[in-house]
């Protein structure tokens, strides 16, 4: 047998399986695609996460594109983070192209242009369907880990909500929450200080930077109502594919602390509200996350901490986490020692380090007597990648370098007229775009300062009225006993010594 039949027959073997797969393309062998040579990945496993990585230009997008596809035409739903604003165009049928034929005749695939069920959605002022949660729905702890707060701190956040829960101040944004730290030492201080003990003026202060540094990145628009149901991630159209949620992100980039937040309560919320389903035929829920390293470089030790614990446990309530980023060094070693499924594009060799990092990033792939994995990483063409996934077993497949298949929608970004017509029909944007400002832990809190304002004065007004009506008793009582005291002027001159001299002088001559 041939050293490309032995190839040929590993390859089949190896990703041969009994249940629904996704065909990502056609193995190569030096540098040429051997036809029906299928590399696959197992819908069973696909909840034990992956990444895609590569340099600029090489192929990443279109993987998370048709990754997306099929997995949507197998009715699983998908959430994908687009940052570069380069993935609408999933709506919309590929045009088709001579190129995309000659790739398709040689993978052995017919290709077969189709649009998919899409939803967009974002954080920010653009068009779509608003993503927000409330301060409630984050907790004290996650709060204090994306706020990357100090032990002291945290608790002070801890006390923050208890005083809420007792009475009853719903904490729906960010505007509720600075309007209760400052109440907490100022005009609450005596209140706070019986019920909870006193606190530091400078932890409030400490905190509302932290809380100012996210609105400045566009906390306000998140953190409010109405609150995002995870569930609406989990539809499936009328022909049962799953619908694939677009968040749009062109303009978070510079917010790294507003897309990890995000990033953080999202998880948070599907962990603690989907089932638990431990390993079964196919996954939930899939979500991309396009330019991981936006998460990873602006994460805090506790925050990094936190995403790490979710990623090795949401997988089993059947969700899949997906990094896109460029180098896999992107991502931190905890978290790349959880992915199952790798796909890995081109890399450039330009520099010592370049050279150094392709080094590392090829000894995370399984070995191979077929291929020197450091060599081919810099020779994969545009739309060719090294794979390695997962089988039904859990055991890594044949690592395979692989002509991958050409998405099936549009490769390009949908028009503002289609665009709009998208987001007219959507069921969730109805939902979900409705401005909503109920009464909340400000309003509330307003009123209570103005209440305890208006007792103050009152009860001033009153003591002041006491005070006068008490000085003015007294003044009369003084002047009623200066009254008593006064003298008639002539009973003062006829009592005089003088007088009574004279008198009595008059009396003995009278007598004599």
């Amino acid at each position: 047998m041939s050293r490309t039949d032995d190839f040929l027959k590993e390859i089949t073997d190896g990703n041969t399986n009994k249940g629904e797969y996704i065909t990502l393309g056609s193995a190569m062998l030096d540098g040429e695609t051997l036809t029906n040579a299928y590399v696959n990945v197992p819908l069973k496993t696909m909840n034990r996460h992956g990444l895609i990585a590569g340099a600029t230009g090489t192929g990443k997008t279109k993987t998370l594109q048709v990754l997306a596809e099929n997995l949507s035409e197998k009715g699983v739903p998908v959430l994908l983070m687009d940052i570069k604003g380069d993935l609408s165009g999933l709506a919309q049928p590929s045009p088709g192209h001579t190129k995309i034929d000659e790739r398709h005749e040689k993978i052995g695939l017919p290709f077969d242009p189709k649009s998919f069920p899409v939803e967009i959605m974002t954080l920010s002022e653009q068009d779509g369907v608003r993503l927000r949660a409330t301060v409630s729905e984050f907790g004290p702890v996650l709060l204090s880990r994306i706020l990357d707060l100090t032990e002291a701190q945290s608790g002070v956040v801890a006390v923050i909500f208890k005083y809420c829960d007792d009475n009853k101040l719903p904490l729906l944004d960010l505007k509720d929450f600075k309007k209760i730290l400052q109440y907490a030492t100022q005009e609450g201080k005596k209140e706070f200080t019986e019920a909870y003990g006193r606190i530091s003026t400078a932890s409030t202060g400490a905190i509302l930077r932290k809380v100012v540094e996210i609105e400045q990145q566009g906390g306000e628009l998140f953190f409010g109502e109405t609150s995002f149901e995870v569930d609406d991630l989990l539809r499936v159209d009328n022909n049962g594919r799953g619908y694939i949620n677009i968040i749009r992100l062109t303009d978070i980039q510079d917010k790294p602390k507003l897309f990890s937040t995000f990033m953080l309560s999202l998880l948070a919320e599907i962990y603690s509200t989907f089932p638990e389903q431990g390993d079964s035929g196919r996954p939930e829920l899939i979500m991309f996350i396009d330019e991981a390293h936006l998460i990873f470089n602006e994460a805090s030790k506790a925050l990094l901490n936190q995403i790490e614990s979710i990623v090795k446990l949401i997988r089993s309530k059947g969700v899949g986490l997906y990094f896109v980023t460029q180098n896999p060094t992107d991502v931190p070693e905890a978290v790349l020692g959880q992915l199952g499924l790798k796909v890995q594009h081109a890399l450039r060799a330009f520099t010592a380090k370049d050279r150094k990092a392709i080094k590392l990033t090829a000894q995370n792939y399984p070995d191979t007597k077929y291929y020197d994995t450091a060599d081919v990483l810099t020779s994969l063409g545009i739309g060719e990648a090294l794979v390695s996934a997962l089988n039904e077993k859990g055991k890594p497949t044949p690592l395979a370098a692989t002509m991958m298949r050409a998405p099936m929608s549009r490769m390009d970004i949908l028009t503002e007229a289609e665009l709009a017509a998208l987001l007219a029909k959507s069921k969730l944007a109805r939902k979900y775009n409705k401005e909503v400002d109920r009464e909340s832990a400000y309003e509330m809190l307003n009123k209570k300062i103005e209440i305890a304002e208006a007792e103050e004065a009152k009860e001033k007004a009153r003591q002041e009225k006491e005070a006068l009506e008490k000085a003015e008793s007294r003044k009369r009582s003084s002047r009623s006993r200066s009254r008593s005291t006064r003298q008639n002027p002539i009973v003062k001159v006829l009592t005089s010594p003088t007088v009574i001299r004279s008198v009595l002088g008059i009396l003995t001559k009278m007598l004599k």
